[in-house]
């Protein structure tokens, strides 16, 4: 059946699916991109600890090696435990993602972006998992001699993604339905 046979409804129902997984597609691979290419670039210009002051006061560039979760947390887990543990991690935010996805945000293209920013850079840094054991940091926010834990491209990402879905509430199911139906 051509697409201009379609009713309205159907034809929707047929390109809803590509656009989603277009947009969040097009999400990941660019966070997982520049991610990787940040790294790259820093992990080619600084040794371990080196900084370069952008902001005085405020904002350097620093390299360092993050063997645990965001910020550091189960750093001090031995490495099998901590493996084990992140990789349970990841799999169940995996998990609640998809189920955002499937449940709540199926046809809002912004939750998808911010879906796909999550997703992004959960790729990121589990490319630097699978490659190093650790996780490339370099963005170090500070204030007088207070650190926030160094971050990066990726977990960046994933703090705006999960800042757009907490501001942005799902259509209630039965508005989701209606919507469907008409």
């Amino acid at each position: 059946m051509s697409e201009e046979t379609l009713e309205p409804q159907e034809k929707f129902e047929r390109i809803a699916p590509r656009k989603t997984a277009g947009v969040i597609g097009l999400s990941v691979m660019l966070v997982a991109f520049l991610d990787q290419w940040t790294k790259f670039l820093i992990v080619s210009a600084l040794t371990l600890g080196e900084r370069i002051e952008i902001i005085p006061g405020f904002f350097n560039l620093t390299l360092a090696y993050n063997p645990g979760a965001a910020f550091g947390m189960l750093g001090d887990l031995p490495d099998g435990t901590r493996q084990l543990v992140l990789g349970a991690v990841t799999v169940l935010a995996l998990l609640v993602v998809f189920y955002f996805l499937a449940k709540d945000y199926y046809h809002d293209l912004i939750a998808q972006a911010a879906l796909g920013l999550i997703l992004g850079g959960a790729v990121g840094n589990i490319i630097d998992r699978v490659r190093l054991g650790v996780v490339v940091d370099f963005l170090d926010v500070y204030v007088q001699s207070y650190h926030w834990p160094s971050f990066n491209v990726a977990d960046s990402a994933i703090c705006i993604g999960v800042a757009i879905l907490i501001f942005r509430k799902p259509a209630p199911r039965d508005a989701q339905a209606s919507a469907s139906s008409s």
